[in-house]
């Protein structure tokens, strides 16, 4: 048992800045509102903080195909009418749309969650966490359901560099379709999502029968849930089905996407999820003692995203925080209560307890198959950072960095910065 876990948390007050549009279901500002309620619960006093570097394009393109990383350099909402055939080619629209500042944003948030691989690989923390991160839609190739970079591809490649198997578990309501197809042949890695399957619920995968292929069969496992699950129906199943993977594949390292999307009275969701009963799945995973990475993901109802990422700080931090939310930027938000906890959902529960079970024996008969964790031959490990050589000599003065760029660059152990010093925008009161 660890004496007490060094956690890193990451965060860029520009990334709460961009804006998807007025009718949009994506509010970056959710991160801004996560993170002052952070503070205000002096909960940083209690871990490193960290502002990301923003990952080089170079960076990105561990995974995605260097054209795709080119273009979203390149698109801005006047330059739309230029790439007409290359929006529907990569999929930029509706969902996915094209607004200021979006490369920056893809940057800001993938640079945090490979950051937080980084110093877990080199042991500099326990837990890491990166509540911008968790976009688990995005493919090699294009945009899908408001994600552009997978953060969660590049970041388990990264620990892929140091620990033979990595474990991804999914509690977003929306299935890990980016996640898992970017694994579906290895052994290495083994992706296990719970989310709303059937009704043409986006995007549309994750059926219980698809388990991997060639290298990977059996290494992707997916649990298929109904409207209305409530707290004690996922919670159960949940450490079922993690303690019988943890156990088998025996990972070296695990990484958690906590989608909050999945809480009761989500604008996209459709489960019955409390606060406390999502945060008890973090707390479950936690109490394995592996090297943690933590992100955000979904959630469209912005008090309740917060309110669930702060209080998981918490349980990662082993902090009870009181329920009465201390005053904070964005108070007003939560009022009438002022509450930290939100109770459970009242959807009718579509899942019944033959249903569950089925699934339940489902996956472990498929655990089965895996007769012990595969042995990897390590490769050589590449070396950590791919940073472009360039001659800052070449460089157009104009395109230079400002100093205010240039200082967001430097990551200091003590950094923590708050009021006027924060780079939050004005409230968004969409």
């Amino acid at each position: 048992m660890r004496s007490k876990d060094r956690i890193s948390y990451f965060y860029d007050g520009d990334v709460g800045s961009v804006y998807f549009g007025p009718n949009h279901p994506m509010k970056p500002h959710r991160l801004c509102m996560t993170h002052h309620l952070v503070l205000s619960y002096e909960l940083h006093k209690k871990m490193e903080i960290y502002r990301p570097h923003k990952a080089y394009p170079v960076e990105l393109a561990q995974f995605h195909s260097a054209d795709y990383v080119e273009f979203l350099q390149r698109i801005t909402p006047d330059t739309l009418h230029l790439f007409s055939s290359d929006l529907a080619r990569y999929n930029l629209g509706e969902d996915c749309p094209v607004f200021d500042n979006l490369f920056e944003f893809c940057q800001i948030y993938a640079g945090g969650t490979i950051d937080a691989a980084r110093r877990l690989n080199n042991q500099q923390c326990d837990i890491a966490i990166n509540w911008a991160g968790g976009l688990h839609h995005a493919k090699k190739c294009e945009a899908s359901g408001f994600c552009y970079i997978n953060d969660l591809v590049l970041g388990i490649l990264e620990l892929l560099k140091y620990h033979a198997r990595v474990l991804y578990i999914d509690i977003d309501v929306h299935h890990d379709d980016g996640v898992e197809e970017a694994f579906y042949f290895t052994d290495r890695v083994m992706t296990v999502s719970f989310h709303k399957y059937g009704d043409l619920f986006f995007p549309g995968t994750g059926d219980v029968k698809d388990v991997g292929e060639r290298e990977g069969k059996y290494y992707a496992v997916n649990v298929p849930l109904k409207d209305g699950i409530d707290d004690t129906s996922f919670t159960r199943l949940f450490k079922t089905i993690i303690s019988k993977v943890v156990e088998t594949y025996q990972p070296g390292v695990i990484v958690l996407q906590c989608g909050a999307d999945s809480l009761a009275g989500d604008r996209l969701g459709c489960f019955n999820l409390s606060i406390d009963g999502h945060a008890e799945c973090v707390k479950f995973v936690k109490k394995f003692n592996l090297p943690l990475l933590v992100t955000g993901g979904g959630g469209y109802t912005k008090e309740n995203v917060a309110r669930c990422w702060t209080v998981e700080t918490g349980v990662l931090l082993d902090t009870e925080l009181p329920n009465e939310i201390p005053e904070n930027e964005y108070i007003k938000y939560f009022a009438p209560h002022h509450s930290l906890r939100i109770p459970s959902g009242h959807i009718e529960n579509l899942n019944s307890k033959s249903y569950l079970s089925t699934i339940k024996m489902q996956v472990l008969e498929n655990l089965r198959y895996i007769q012990h964790a595969p042995s990897v031959q390590m490769q050589e490990v590449p070396p950590d950072f791919y940073i472009p050589d360039f001659d800052e000599d070449d460089q157009n003065p104009d395109e230079r960095m400002d100093q205010h760029t240039q200082d967001k660059l430097i990551q200091r152990d003590d950094e923590y910065y708050e009021g006027d010093n924060d780079n939050d925008h004005q409230m968004d009161t969409s």
